[in-house]
């Protein structure tokens, strides 16, 4: 067999809806190495293709935030079962856009699949540490039970492409919440990469969708847009994120500011319960 084999290059496209569309406009950038080497070309989402995503996002919600938790949980198990497969594919492409020995990206792709399984634990229990029955005056029960916010507008970490980039994702679409993720600018291609991992395992298309190309560009609309509900700007520096807030108070979207955060560490429990609100209902005692 001859060795003179022809390079089969990577095509790498938006996902939106549980499809692979490339971006509207057709337009693509560069995606380079940490040595300024080619690695590929990334799509360059447009404001049309975000308002599509949220379009998506919302159709899936419905569905999404009906299913059960412990439902919920085993779809993000299925799909830290699905990147354990393809674990030395995320290893290459995270030591490659983030300058990374071979080693260390193999701790941030380990740590990403265990976050999935972490946060798929946390389906069916989010309840008992966010809800609680309320003490009132009266033959009364007064129970509070956590809901999702709905479509949520999440700017991965632009130096963190993949185990930030889950660390945002899973916590929120755990609890029922529908996504619309704005890819790393500089190292786009685990998120694209995820995207056919997604496509490919049990979670229902619009659940998540996944956009690249510049940050602002992309942001600019998503943080204005009047059916998005919330916005994680953990990809946002300063000036973008003091200008996405001004946008998001239009319709009043819950925001979760950009902060200094080591992914490798424990989450916690903070972005878990980021995006959910209480309903409280009050019912009779009976005799």
């Amino acid at each position: 067999m001859s060795d003179n084999r022809l390079s089969v290059l990577k095509t790498y496209k938006l996902f939106v809806g549980g499809t692979f569309p490339r971006s509207e406009s057709g337009r693509v950038y560069e995606v380079t190495d940490a040595k300024g080497q080619w690695l590929a070309n990334a799509p360059l989402a447009s404001r049309k293709d975000a308002r599509d995503a949220v379009v998506a996002a919302r159709k899936a919600f419905g569905g999404w935030s009906g299913a059960t938790a412990y439902n919920r949980g085993q779809i993000l198990y299925r799909v830290a079962e699905m990147l354990e497969g393809r674990r030395d594919q995320f290893i290459r492409e995270v030591a490659d856009g983030e300058g990374l020995s071979r080693a260390k990206a193999t701790a941030q792709v380990d740590a990403a699949i265990d976050r999935w399984v972490w946060y798929a634990g946390w389906s069916d229990k989010t309840a008992q540490i966010a809800g609680s029955a309320n003490p009132v005056a009266g033959p009364y029960f007064n129970l509070s039970a956590p809901e999702p916010t709905g479509v949520v507008a999440l700017l991965a970490p632009q130096a963190s492409s993949f185990l930030g980039l889950v660390s945002v994702i899973a916590p929120a679409i755990v609890t029922g919440n529908t996504a619309v993720v704005v890819a790393s600018e500089k190292s786009p291609l685990p998120a694209l990469s995820l995207a056919e991992v997604l496509a490919t395992s049990d979670l229902p298309g619009g659940v998540v969708n996944l956009l690249s190309g510049r940050t602002a560009e992309i942001a600019t609309p998503l943080a204005a847009h009047q059916d998005v509900n919330a916005i994680d700007l953990a990809g946002a520096d300063a000036e973008l994120a003091t200008e996405l807030e001004k946008a998001a108070a239009e319709n009043l979207k819950r925001v979760l500011r950009p902060q200094a955060v080591d992914w490798a560490a424990d989450p916690g429990t903070g972005r878990l319960l980021a995006f959910l609100e209480t309903k409280t209902v009050w019912h009779p005692m009976g005799a």
